[in-house]
């Protein structure tokens, strides 16, 4: 079964007396992934992580699952799906392993969107199809060492150049950090945020542009030594007299950062899909834990304070379930740009924050046994804290709110 299993003809999810729902295909497809994740990515995840191993075969058998190609158009080699199906995905690759699970929302989120939502039909044509089938992968470069959130900040400078044969090329300068999937075998391009001017009012013009992998002038450093996520591929980008053509300018020049904007509301969600992923494998782990374990005879789980911790994960999940793929419904409703925005920064905020403060109970729950990194919850451990911190950290989701709220913030 592939990815085409999400189409759905109506809308993605109802309300009723229960609550909020996943349609019934987008279930069926959430227990396709669940199967493939609980074969192929959770019983190797231990040692993924031990060795601090991208698991490109895997990824591979995701791109054939149809996986990164859920929301690519079906001429373009996608699934034509919606949000809501990418987070199913991401969830439930996620309960496996968090690293895959970040590799899947950036090779999709940050990788193919931008390209879905700015690129010229030339652009799309010359990268998706490939990407869509997870044969490539594409990374988002806007982190640098001192700009991340604060776009006026950014150093990287991007300068157009006539050359001899009268053809002209943006030549890029600077560095990137912390950039995702941007260092595997098959990465095949690397899209930044660059200056590439200055405005009326003095403020910088941010654009972005696709720069190959592989151009001159594009260095790849050493892989990060990771709290978390060690599965996943992290690098710094260095930007040397790096020439690309003209034509490889993504979107209108000066819109670099609200088109990164734009794409973010809806990688938002995806993160907390992937928080949900987290939170849901640390309540799996407490119920068996809490069944099994007995002091005096009997089980932990029949001690009013252990049940109380594993209500509150069930009460934390359950939360950061609903806000998500209630963002997501919105999303793919198409519902005003400031209603999704709200929503993907509650989802994202509160999913994020669950799931940390839920690997810590749980491994509390699971007393010396979460303690060791033979158990998975070691792992959910190290990589849930940095969900607070991409695509938006806690302080920057809160701001958001406030802003929409009306309230004069600032930095």
């Amino acid at each position: 079964m592939t990815a085409s299993t999400t189409r759905t003809s109506g809308s993605t999810a109802t309300r009723g007396t229960t609550g909020f729902e996943l349609s019934r295909e987008h279930e069926e497809f959430r227990r396709t992934v669940a199967e493939f994740a609980a074969a192929r990515v959770a019983p190797f995840a231990g040692q993924w992580d031990r060795e601090h191993r991208f698991p490109l075969e895997t990824v591979r058998e995701m791109g054939e699952l149809g996986l990164f190609g859920l929301t690519a158009p079906e001429d373009l080699g996608g699934a034509g799906g919606d949000l809501t199906s990418l987070c199913v995905a991401i969830e439930e690759i996620g309960r496996a392993d968090q690293s895959l699970g970040i590799t899947l929302e950036a090779a999709v989120g940050l990788g193919i969107a931008p390209l879905l939502r700015f690129g010229t039909r030339a652009q799309q044509e010359a990268f998706v199809p490939d990407l869509a089938a997870g044969r490539a992968l594409a990374a988002f470069g806007l982190t640098e060492p001192g700009a991340g959130s604060d776009a006026g900040a950014t150093r990287t400078r991007a300068r157009l150049e006539d050359a001899d044969d009268g053809a002209r090329s943006w030549v890029l300068d600077g560095a990137k950090q912390f950039i995702t999937n941007s260092g595997t075998e098959i990465t095949s391009l690397v899209t930044v945020t660059a200056r590439t001017g200055e405005r009326p009012d003095g403020s910088p013009e941010i654009s972005a542009v696709m720069v190959p992998a592989g151009t001159p002038g594009l260095e790849v450093g050493p892989a990060y030594d990771k709290l978390g996520w060690h599965a996943s591929d992290t690098h710094p980008l260095s930007l040397v007299d790096c020439r690309v053509p003209e034509e490889n300018l993504l979107g209108e020049r000066g819109r670099g950062y609200a088109q990164f904007l734009a794409t973010l509301d809806e990688g938002r969600i995806a993160i907390a899909a992937l928080a949900v992923g987290s939170l849901q494998a640390c309540l799996d782990a407490a119920l068996v834990q809490v069944r099994e374990r007995e002091v005096a005879g009997v089980p932990i789980g029949a001690r009013q304070a252990v049940a109380f911790q594993v209500a509150d994960l069930e009460a934390w999940t359950t939360t950061a379930r609903v806000l998500t793929y209630r963002a997501a419904a919105l999303s793919d409703a198409g519902r005003p740009a400031a209603e999704v925005k709200q929503a993907a920064a509650i989802a994202k905020l509160t999913a994020t924050e669950h799931a940390v403060a839920a690997t810590r109970v749980a491994t509390q729950l699971l007393g010396g046994y979460g303690f060791m990194e033979e158990h998975p919850m070691a792992r959910f451990y190290r990589d849930a804290k940095v969900l607070e911190v991409g695509e938006g950290t806690s302080e920057v989701q809160r701001l958001v709110l406030a802003r929409g709220l009306g309230l004069p913030v600032s930095w």
